[in-house]
């Protein structure tokens, strides 16, 4: 079971017409309706992806560059958050689902707050942190685009984004190689799983233009490998706002 797999289209029937707040709603609908499933998945490490590479990867990516403090921009039930502090990285975390929220808190003493997406770009929600991280939590189309155009104002001189998601090459399929929204899939995933949430894919070209256009300088490009076979697992950005005067 993968990353890659809950996100990967069943078929290569067009997605259904909808607006692009239509499908950012459903995927929120669809988390809510997950969250308990969704907990145990990650609390019993049932994703092997997550086990082989990915979780660690992004763990590594924070801790290399030793921040004063991270904010955990969909940190769903916490365990990021909980393994920086472990580590002595003064981290919290922000989420859109309450019984995400619930779930953290009840695991740990950290600062979780319940925000969307929106709440940030339209300052409703305030936060320091001189690193924001974003782990498999951008699969939206315009509520991604809105929230990059207000993370590089909001974050300091120099402060960093780290966004790891799914692998462009990996997560395509059989399908053609262009930005567009996919039918999801809770496919390798238990029963306890319904109504599956729709996701935009985007292009490597894509993702470097979100970074870019948005007053981000890219340092660095990993992707974190199946120990076993050397295919990729997701691809992790890591990025820092370019110096305002």
């Amino acid at each position: 079971m993968t990353d890659q797999s809950k996100r990967q289209a069943a078929n290569d029937e067009p997605f259904p017409a909808a607006t692009d707040r239509a499908n950012d709603q459903r995927i929120l609908e669809s988390w809510a309706k997950n969250a308990t499933p969704w907990t145990t998945a990650i609390r019993e490490q049932q994703i092997a992806s997550r086990r082989l590479a990915t979780d660690q990867a992004i763990i590594d990516a924070i801790t290399d560059f030793a921040p004063g403090s991270v904010l955990d921009v969909g940190c769903g039930e916490g365990w990021l958050v909980r393994a920086l502090t472990v580590r002595g990285i003064l981290a919290s975390g922000v989420d859109a689902i309450p019984a995400l929220i619930a779930q953290a808190r009840r695991a740990g003493p950290e600062a979780y707050y319940l925000a969307s997406y929106q709440d940030i770009t339209h300052g409703q929600f305030r936060f320091q942190a001189d690193t924001l991280v974003c782990n498999f939590s951008l699969f939206g189309k315009s509520s991604v685009e809105t929230l990059f155009a207000a993370l590089g104002t909001l974050l300091p001189n120099s402060g960093q984004l780290i966004v790891q998601t799914l692998h462009p090459l990996a997560a395509c399929g059989d399908q053609p190689y262009r930005d567009g929204w996919r039918i999801g899939s809770w496919q390798g995933f238990n029963r306890d799983f319904i109504d599956p949430p729709p996701w935009y894919f985007r292009t490597l070209a894509s993702w470097v233009g979100l970074f870019v256009g948005n007053g981000f300088e890219l340092t660095e490009i990993r992707e974190p490998s199946n120990p076993d076979t050397n295919q990729p697992l997701s691809i992790l950005f890591i990025a820092t706002v370019k110096l305002r005067t």
